[in-house]
């Protein structure tokens, strides 16, 4: 991502686990990858509030994790691309969603 996407770009993940697990996972990711760690905000929804809003919880998995979705929403809050995936194995490529950024800016 050029400096100039990476300005006007925010970048969020949103997980079912809290705050603990959470950085726990990413002095994991530290650890196994190398600095620098993720460098954009991790919120947490155990109590999946933001996760059923969007429709998102994996009914099939007994602890509530959600299925792997990336949205590109424009500044005015519009959905502008969405990327959706039941396998959890299956994830956006960063060039997918480079290019749906592309297509924002």
């Amino acid at each position: 991502m050029s400096p100039a996407q990476r300005a006007n770009t925010e970048i969020l993940a949103v997980s079912i686990d809290d705050r603990a697990k959470i950085q726990l996972m990413l002095d994991r990711v530290a650890k196994e990858y190398g600095p620098p760690a993720p460098d954009f905000t991790f919120l947490s929804d155990p109590g999946h509030r933001v996760i059923d809003r969007y429709g998102l919880k994996n009914e099939g998995n007994p602890n509530g994790i959600p299925h792997p979705t990336v949205y590109v929403i424009d500044k005015k809050g519009m959905v502008r691309w969405k990327f959706t995936e039941v396998n959890y194995k299956i994830r956006p490529t960063n060039e997918m969603i480079l290019k749906a950024l592309g297509e924002v800016q």
